[in-house]
């Protein structure tokens, strides 16, 4: 009789998978314990931090994304001081490409020619000495002397193969000046690209460097 009670109790109970055991399990339809408001939600979200915790990461991702090295800015009688160490020898540099043009061509420099050309020049010179070295770690102010490298410098070898000589008198110091002068101040990458097109530039026209 016994036996034939557990064979019935056995027989009423269906086996299920543990997958449908755990899916019938789960609570439908249940509500939450606690139920918040959205201005609730929104008052406790800002009362954690958490919001502003957000915004100071993305700006300093958005910082460190758009850092360019800039020097720290120098006191205005130390940047005058630095500033007239290019200044004196950029002016001599000058002065040494007036001379030497005019014996180039066969012409002996007086006094009067060499102030003339140097008395003008002098202070557009200083003035722009001052303001790159300020600005020189500046990615726009390299940008700005890497072209004027290129384009002093084939405007000086193209002058010098097409020219008279009265165009070169005139025009040779100041370009060779700037030339030099930028080629110093550029970091090393864009100074050697500023050569190559050079280079590339009296290779296409057939210019002689020697004359």
């Amino acid at each position: 009789m016994t036996s034939k009670r557990k064979n019935a109790i056995k027989a009423d109970v269906k086996l299920k998978k543990p997958s449908e055991i755990a899916a019938g399990s789960q609570p439908s339809g249940r509500k939450p314990l606690i139920e918040l408001s959205e201005d609730e939600q929104m008052r406790l979200i800002k009362q954690s931090g958490i919001l502003d915790k957000m915004k100071t990461v993305d700006s300093a991702k958005a910082t460190e994304s758009s850092v360019e090295y800039v020097e720290e800015r120098l006191p205005l009688a130390e940047e005058i001081f630095n500033a007239t160490l290019f200044i004196i020898p950029t002016c001599f540099l000058l002065l040494l490409m007036e001379i030497l043009i005019h014996f180039q061509y066969q012409q002996k420099p007086t006094l009067r020619n060499i102030l003339d050309r140097m008395i003008p020049s002098v202070p557009i010179l200083s003035l722009f000495v001052f303001y790159t070295l300020r600005y020189k770690s500046y990615r726009k102010m390299q940008l700005i002397m890497f072209f004027i490298a290129i384009l002093s410098s084939t405007r000086l070898i193209y002058q010098f193969n097409k020219s008279t000589f009265m165009v070169n008198m005139k025009q040779g110091p100041p370009l060779v000046t700037l030339w030099i002068y930028c080629i110093v101040q550029l970091d090393l990458s864009p100074a050697v690209i500023s050569l190559a097109i050079t280079s590339a530039f009296v290779y296409w026209k057939n210019l002689k460097l020697v004359f």
